[in-house]
């Protein structure tokens, strides 16, 4: 009898410790949203289906896949000439009608907001709104990849890393400049490799730098201005 009693106990509390696993690993997450898939428009791409608004603007159709946990999307558009980016509220859409400009680069992502606050970021992605009578486009202003924004180094030198894309495929070099100028004016190397090794600095000094890249065409796109310091 005292064996089919312990028996029992030790089964029902087999199945309240599952109950109350399953319980606990219901919502693993606690409601963080996934990051937002983008779709359209594509990675590094010309936009061509746009419908025209006027003869400098066109309006174009964003669309993402659905990412769990999400009650909104705020969808982000760069203007990658200026940097001028604008913010636009998709509800819980997965897709919005945003008017831009012809013939410029944007950059895009989403930011998803989970049903308890948290906010997660998608990939971003580049691409040409198509401009009336373009046969040449520029490259794509580069993403300066290392050292990162606002990082410490340590000297006495350091390689200088980006990545660089054209629609057109015909990127020439890329020029870096570099210096203790916020607006760096000296060149310091011309090269085909989306890198620049064994750039000489001192300690403890600020150095900021950006790229300028070419291609065939003539055409040019200026980064931003990165910003690092050595120790």
């Amino acid at each position: 009898m005292r064996i089919i009693l312990k028996n029992i106990a030790v089964t029902s509390l087999l199945l309240l410790l599952g109950c109350g696993s399953s319980e606990d690993n219901g919502d693993a997450s606690g409601g963080n949203p996934n990051a937002a898939v983008l779709l359209f428009p594509l990675n590094n791409s010309e936009c061509t289906t746009g419908t025209e608004v006027s003869a400098t603007q066109s309006k174009v159709t964003f669309e993402w896949n659905a990412a769990q946990n999400t009650e909104l999307y705020y969808v982000y558009v760069k203007n990658l000439n200026t940097q001028t980016q604008l913010q636009f509220n998709a509800g819980n859409a997965t897709s919005i009608d945003i008017t831009i400009l012809k013939g410029t680069p944007f950059s895009w992502h989403v930011v998803a907001k989970g049903t308890n606050g948290t906010l997660v970021e998608s990939e971003k992605w580049k691409f040409y709104n198509a401009g009336d009578g373009i046969e040449s486009y520029v490259p794509f202003p580069v993403d300066l990849v290392a050292p990162m924004m606002s990082s410490t180094v340590q000297d006495p030198a350091v390689d200088l890393e980006w990545s660089g894309n054209d629609i057109d495929n015909d990127i020439v070099d890329y020029k870096v400049y570099f210096g203790t100028n916020p607006n760096p004016t000296t060149l310091i190397g011309t090269v085909t490799e989306e890198r620049l090794n064994q750039v000489n600095t001192t300690s403890n000094t600020s150095y900021y730098w950006k790229v300028i890249t070419t291609d065939e065409a003539g055409n040019s796109s200026t980064s931003t201005i990165f910003q690092f310091k050595t120790f």
